[in-house]
């Protein structure tokens, strides 16, 4: 049985797979740009990451330093709240370093 904390990351490894898979054959910034429903996917599933992050326990969250949890959910409420201001230079960025970064922790928590 998994706990709580184990089950929202399943759901966050499952978005991760999503930008993952949407942009596996992008080389750059424009190439996510060129269309905006690949963009407007991405953007979506950087929301429930955040959203489910949001929702780790704090202990959970403060065992694990390795994850930058606040600034994940701090990411969320920028795309959320402030959509058009987003820099599309961070996105492509936090693609294309944190969350291969973030697949690889949450494989190891959910030991796959």
């Amino acid at each position: 049985m998994y706990s709580n904390d184990e089950l929202l990351c399943f759901t966050i490894l499952e978005s991760v797979n999503k930008i993952l898979t949407i942009t596996k054959k992008m080389t750059s910034l424009d190439d996510l740009k060129k269309d905006f429903v690949p963009f407007d996917a991405v953007m979506m599933n950087f929301i429930i990451i955040g959203e489910m992050a949001g929702k780790l326990s704090e202990e959970f969250k403060d065992n694990d330093s390795e994850v930058e949890w606040h600034k994940i959910y701090s990411f969320r409420n920028i795309i959320v709240h402030d959509y058009f201001g987003i820099d599309e230079i961070v996105v492509w960025q936090i693609i294309q370093t944190k969350i291969p970064a973030l697949k690889k922790r949450l494989d190891t928590i959910l030991n796959l």
